[in-house]
C-alpha cells in the first residue's frame, strides 16, 4: 500500500492508504474521533451532530485536505475538500451507530485503529 502524507490546517498525518481519499479520510477520522461521543448522545439531532462537526471544522481544520506521497505541503495526489469528507464520514458514524445498537453492541471507530509505532513510522499524527 502507498504511503500519503495528508495535511489539514494544524493536523498532519503519515498513512498507508489504498488511496489519496482514503488518506485524507483518515486524517478526518483522527481529527473527529474525540467527537464520537456525539453519536451516543440520544438528545442531540441529526442537525445538531452535523453543526457540532462543522463547528470543529471550523475550529481546527482548513477547508481542504491536501495529500501526497512525496511529502507535506505537497498536493499531487489532491486536494479534497473538508466539508465532503466530513458529510461522508458523518454518514459513515451515523450507519455504524445504528448498525451497533442494532446488534447489541458498543459503538466504535469504523475505520482501523492507528498502526503501533515501529523503527519506520507508518502513522503520525501531529497537532
Amino acid at each position: 500500500m502507498p504511503k500519503y502524507y495528508a495535511i489539514c490546517g494544524s493536523q498532519s498525518l503519515i498513512v498507508s492508504a489504498p488511496n489519496a481519499r482514503q488518506a485524507a479520510m483518515r486524517l478526518i477520522d483522527e481529527a473527529l474521533s474525540p467527537h464520537l461521543w456525539i453519536y451516543d448522545d440520544p438528545d442531540l439531532s441529526e442537525q445538531d451532530r452535523r453543526d457540532h462537526l462543522v463547528l470543529e471544522a471550523l475550529l481546527h481544520l482548513d477547508t481542504t485536505v491536501t495529500v501526497s506521497q512525496r511529502g507535506l505541503e505537497r498536493s499531487e495526489d489532491g486536494r479534497i475538500e473538508v466539508p465532503e469528507l466530513i458529510e461522508q464520514w458523518h454518514r459513515m458514524m451515523t450507519a455504524v451507530s445504528r448498525l451497533f445498537v442494532a446488534a447489541g453492541l458498543t459503538p466504535r471507530r469504523v475505520l482501523p485503529a492507528p498502526v503501533a509505532a515501529t523503527a519506520t513510522p507508518v502513522l503520525a499524527l501531529v497537532h
